[in-house]
Formats: C-alpha cells, structure tokens, sequence
C-alpha cells in the first residue's frame, strides 16, 4: 500500500511577515518552511502550509510526519556536556587505522598523538569525536575486534579527563563494550546495529545515544548490492523502520540520531538525490548527521580530486546540510568547517531580524 511521505520545500530566511499557518519551524531549529512536497505512489506535487490544515485533520500520517517534522529535538547528555541541536554542530573524525579512507595512518599507532588531534578538534570548536578503529571504506578488510578495541581504548582513556563527547564508530558489540567502559558516550554504527546480533542489547544495557545509518546489506558489509526503487524513499523507510525496532528494543527515540549513509552502497546519483531531499529525514524525528566530508562523489564532482584536496567539496556539502536542517555534520577539516557554519549562521540570524 502506498505510504505517503512529506518533504518540507520553499524555506524562508524569517516567519515575520507571514500569518499563521504559513510557515513552520523545522525541527525546532534555525529554518523556516512554506510547503510540503507530497510524495505517494511516485506521484508528487507541492502543498503550502497555509493549506494543509484538511490534511493533517484527515490524514493520521501526515499528522505523524508533521509533528515529527517540526517538533524540537530533545538535548543530549554526553558526559558532562549536552548537545543542543537547535544549530547545526560538528562531530570530529578520529581514525586510528592504519588504511583509512583518507587520514589517520600517522597516527595508527600513538593513541597520545590521536588523543591529541581529537583535543585540537573540541579546541577548534567540534561538539563530538567520532573515533574510529577499522576503516570502512571500500574493499577495506575485516579488523578483528580485538586489535580494534586495542587501536581505540587508549585513546579514549587519555580523552577522559578532558570531558570531550566520544562517539565510538564500530559495528562490533565487544568494542562498543570497551569503548563506552572505557569513557565514550555513544555509538555510531555504520550497521544500524545489524551486523553484530549482540550490538542492540550492549547500547540498551549501556543507556546511551546511538547513531543509525543506512547501507543496503548491513550484514554483509558497509557498501552491499544497492537495489533502489527511489533511493530517497527506500532510504528513508528503511531508516524510519531500523528507528521503530530499535525503540521497541528498548532505546528511547530521543536518543537515536540517523544517518542516510552518503557514499555507502550508493552511485553519484544516490548521494545527490539524498542530499537534495534531506529534509525528507525529519519526518523520522531524530536529529541528522550527514557525513560527506572527503568523499568519493566530490572527487566526481570535482575534476578528479584526490582524497587531500576535497576541503573546497567538503565545505559545501556541510554548508548544503545546514540549509536542509542536518543538526549533526561529520567531518575531517574541523576548522574551516565551525569557520563555514559560522559564516553560514551570521547570514540565518541577519535574515530573521531584518526589517
């Protein structure tokens, strides 16, 4: 049976000047919306907000969506700190691997060294690390579970006395144990908990916020055999169902963030068609992080970037995030990319005060 689905389109720099009805917040961040785009059945046309009142009295799932849509999400307590994502916020990315998709090799092996570059990236004003220890990049091989608690331990040990938010970015339940024993505060499985049967039982165990991300085999593998019909809808209903077993398995919503996996089991096409409809994923009403920092499709894009010469892609990406509500960005070049948002967040709070 046709599902329908709600995609917010025609955003407005401020609600001033509108009357009731006309515009919504999303997600309870810095954006306004005027309109829906309404997709079932392949079919889609565009709605304003100023009439969609018969369809949300009358339609008990787009009710569902629109609430999802435009209520805030609720902080996170990592540690000693909490994310707000009423603005987009950075997560750091910390690989200790000696064959990552693009950095980390120098420091494979200094769990001092990765602890460090981790500091400078919550002193350049990254929210999160996100700490790696097997890459998951195409063709990469299978790190045993052992070697890869011991590439991360260390260097969660040495962030403890800093506060600093970890996220522990493993499919594997043993190292997802290690790391949250060891000081990490939340998992981030590029297998939505899939990959390892033991995975969903340590994050309830555990309490703590877990990150959901898309990929079309989860249990084979990161990249799989993609089949996609829309890949924008296929995506998002595998997301919104993965987000309703993990709740019924005993993790609250409020602590589940999802990720549209860009790059994983996906061709150029994929990634763009996700990246235009992101605001699509609000409907599953979890934050968003978008991870695209560095990708291959930017090298697509780009004349043939090499992997060290992807910052000008990367901040684009981030920046195209931002503007369809992506609360949480995933990147190498923390720096240039807080500085973007920045800049990014100056023009959002000029346009709401501006006469």
């Amino acid at each position: 049976m046709p599902r329908l689905h709600l995609r917010p389109v025609q955003f407005v720099d401020s609600p001033v000047g509108y009357p009731d009805g006309a515009v919504a917040r999303l997600a309870g961040g810095m954006l306004w919306f005027a309109a829906y785009e309404l997709i079932e059945d392949g079919a889609r046309r565009t709605l304003p907000l100023a009439d969609c009142a018969a369809l949300l009295r009358d339609d008990p799932r787009a009710a569902e969506l629109h609430a999802r849509i435009t209520g805030a999400r609720a902080p996170l307590t990592l540690g000693n700190r909490t994310l707000r994502f009423e603005q987009p916020l950075v997560a750091g990315i910390v690989n200790v691997t000696p064959d990552s998709f693009s950095e980390g090799c120098a420091r494979h092996d200094d769990p001092a060294a990765a602890a460090e570059a981790a500091l400078a990236m919550i002193e350049a004003g990254a929210a999160l690390i996100d700490l790696g220890g097997e890459s998951t990049r195409p063709g990469a091989p299978l790190v045993w579970e052992g070697e890869e608690a011991k590439r991360v331990v260390p260097v969660i040990e040495r962030l403890r006395a800093s506060a600093a938010p970890i996220s522990i970015d493993t499919r594997k339940a043993m190292v997802m144990e290690a790391a949250l024993a060891a000081g990490a505060h939340c998992v981030n499985d590029v297998s939505a908990l899939l990959w390892d049967d033991r995975a969903i039982d340590v994050v309830v165990r555990a309490g703590c916020p877990v990150i959901l991300m898309h990929s079309p085999d989860p249990k084979k593998g990161p990249h799989g055999e993609p089949a996609y019909g829309n890949v924008l809808i296929d995506v998002f209903d595998w997301l919104d169902a993965r987000v309703a077993a993990v709740v019924a398995a005993g993790v609250p919503r409020e602590r589940i963030l999802v990720d549209p996996g860009i790059g994983f089991g996906k061709s150029l096409a994929d990634n763009l068609a996700l990246l235009n409809g992101l605001a699509l994923f609000h409907g599953i009403g979890c934050p968003i992080m978008l991870g695209a920092s560095r990708k291959r499709m930017i090298g697509a894009l780009g004349n043939a970037a090499p992997v060290d010469q992807r910052l000008g892609g990367s901040i684009a990406l981030a920046v195209k995030g931002a503007s369809l509500g992506a609360q949480l960005l995933r990147v190498h070049d923390v720096p240039e990319t807080v500085q973007a948002l920045a800049v990014w967040r100056g023009l959002q709070d000029q346009a709401l005060v501006q006469p």
